[in-house]
């Protein structure tokens, strides 16, 4: 079982702090970390993780960012035969800031990432695609690349899961979301795709129907603590979120959709596996960080059993 993931890497410098600062506000914070991140990064992670091969189709600049970035994906068990270091530009970064709460704020930087989609890129997506059971997309990478990668995914019948974060201020492409076989949206990128707030299930069912009806196969919008929404295919239901003491919401949707695409590639009914999603972001939420934050999938199965006990 192998799970392609064509995305971004980044060097996350990420800083606690009593409260997130106002506008022109210097504050001090409390701790100061080097992680790595990027959501192609984390999704890749949380694949390998739950126990899956992923293999990361991805750019690094030639800088010592890129050196950490490639040691921590090999130790963390991701495949990086694929990479590709840049000379043209600066590994990415991420700088976040997170509260007591564990609300964030995040600046990304994309460099390299922002040269991702070279023909060398899609020749080596194109093989990698062979034998996958599903990619994984994000918008840290130009947009013609995740377009041009999912067609040829769906040429090769493998299933295309969109993450449209951070959402583009234009909107997506028709042609990118049609060419998703899902969409997973959280409440803010589905308020940005569709108009509608999801301060309520009922907002969040409307936000997942209409973009089913702009051309997504499936849509999940994520709603944090209120669990997920599903809709398309016959499906249209909410997915209950797991009970968690959570500390750090960073990378918790990449951890998401990690889960998502590992259940569906071991062949998990459709609400078994949203099921699997919710607990792999739940965990997420429980430590600080993103890549390192992922959870085994010892704990993601213990999680599932006491939810279900």
């Amino acid at each position: 079982m192998r799970i392609l993931i064509f995305g971004s890497i980044n060097i996350d410098l990420s800083g606690r702090m009593a409260r997130l600062p106002r506008a022109g506000e210097t504050l001090h914070g409390e701790t100061f970390s080097t992680e790595l991140g990027g959501k192609g990064a984390n999704q890749a992670v949380a694949v390998a993780r739950l126990g899956a091969r992923a293999e990361l189709i991805a750019r690094v600049g030639a800088d010592a960012f890129g050196s950490l970035a490639i040691d921590r994906l090999n130790a963390l068990g991701v495949g990086t035969a694929a990479l590709t270091i840049d000379p043209a530009a600066p590994t990415g970064i991420a700088m976040i800031q997170v509260d007591a709460q564990g609300a964030n704020t995040i600046a990304v930087f994309a460099g390299a990432n922002a040269r991702l989609g070279h023909d060398d890129d899609l020749a080596r997506a194109a093989l990698a695609l062979r034998g996958a059971s599903v990619l994984l997309l994000q918008l840290e990478v130009p947009l013609a690349a995740n377009l041009a990668v999912a067609r040829l995914a769906r040429s090769a019948g493998v299933t295309v899961v969109l993450d449209p974060a951070p959402c583009p201020d234009s909107g997506l492409p028709d042609e990118l979301l049609q060419a998703a076989d899902i969409v997973t949206p959280n409440e803010v990128e589905a308020e940005a795709l569709t108009g509608i707030a999801c301060t309520s299930t009922d907002a969040a069912r409307r936000a997942a129907q209409q973009l089913v009806a702009l051309g997504a196969g499936l849509a999940i919008v994520k709603l944090g603590g209120r669990g997920a929404y599903l809709s398309g295919r016959g499906f249209d239901a909410v997915v209950p979120a797991f009970s968690v003491r959570a500390i750090d919401t960073v990378a918790a949707g990449d951890c998401f959709n990690g889960g998502l695409a590992v259940a569906l590639a071991e062949g998990l009914a459709l609400p078994a596996a949203l099921r699997w999603a919710c607990a792999c972001g739940a965990l997420a939420t429980t430590r600080s960080g993103a890549a390192e934050a992922m959870p085994t999938r010892a704990e993601v199965l213990a999680l599932l059993a006491a939810a279900s006990g």
